[in-house]
């Protein structure tokens, strides 16, 4: 089982991820970090996580994440396909490939929302929009040769208002693994209540089953306090992985963001956490 986290600052600063990993009791395998189209390739991220001997996986978001809405005519997936990001995505693919190390990219997810602009059915995207755009980016790093990068496609987990999976995966000659995003938000955020592994996971492990047999990880993952027991839940988590042996691995989404989900919100939650990843983390 692979250890991933996203904590606040990392890349540039570590101060959060050393203070992670000394309460988890392990290294991070990957650090995870989130990088809008405003942005160009910075080696200075990638050696700062390599120099710890992590990989870094990288969440690259095709929007301009200062505007914050989803009406972003110039990142619509027609224009990506079009050509209009072309030069830009060179640039990262050839600093990408130049750097020559491992490194996960995981491009434009949480596509089966509606909150990103990268969505079909906002921001003038229609149905096969983002399969295409997909495709066209990678096209692009397999021309300049980034063959060192391991590509993620990542929904968040499905209910009734997201649009299918089905129509949203590019294919198994143009993904790697597969990284899928939940949170049991319990009763500190609107999202349904206190959720179990299967309650929050079980349907769209199901449906990716159904779309492929790449491999699994949980991309975005984190619980609350309030609504139940954490230590308990983060227990059953580790649990519930030992039972789906295609899941290779997590990412600890470990910020006081919109509630607290850190694995350091309380010492027991923290002993849990510490207590599951120490016999699985590679």
């Amino acid at each position: 089982m692979y250890l991933g986290v996203s904590v606040p600052g990392a890349p540039w600063s570590m101060t959060d991820l050393d203070q992670f990993e000394r309460d988890a009791g392990h290294r991070a395998t990957f650090v995870a970090y989130y990088t809008g189209w405003r942005d160009e390739f910075n080696r200075y991220a990638f050696d700062n996580i390599a120099a710890r001997g992590s990989i870094p996986l990288v969440t690259w978001e095709p929007w301009d994440y200062t505007n914050g809405t989803t009406n972003q005519p110039s990142y619509r997936l027609s224009a990506i396909v079009g050509g209009a990001w072309d030069a830009y995505i060179k640039r990262w693919a050839q600093g990408v490939r130049d750097w020559g190390q491992p490194v996960r990219l995981r491009f434009a997810h949480e596509m089966n929302g509606n909150w990103y602009p990268w969505a079909e059915g906002v921001n003038g995207n229609v149905a096969g929009d983002y399969v295409n755009a997909w495709r066209h980016v990678r096209a692009i790093f397999r021309a300049v040769g980034a063959t060192n990068v391991s590509w993620i496609w990542s929904p968040n987990v499905v209910s009734p208002s997201t649009t299918p999976l089905s129509g949203l995966y590019p294919g198994d000659a143009e993904v790697d693994s597969v990284g899928i995003d939940g949170y049991n938000g319990g009763t500190a955020l609107p999202w349904g209540g206190w959720k179990t592994f299967d309650q929050l996971f079980g349907e769209t492990l199901r449906q990716v089953r159904a779309i492929t047999s790449r491999e699994i990880m949980l991309s975005e993952v984190a619980s609350v306090e309030a609504g139940g027991s954490k230590a308990t839940w983060i227990n059953d988590f580790f649990n519930a992985l030992d039972n789906n042996p295609d899941i290779f691995g997590f990412v600890w989404f470990n910020w006081n963001k919109e509630a607290d989900w850190r694995i350091e919100s309380s010492e027991t939650a923290r002993r849990a956490f510490a207590s599951g990843v120490a016999p699985r983390a590679i």
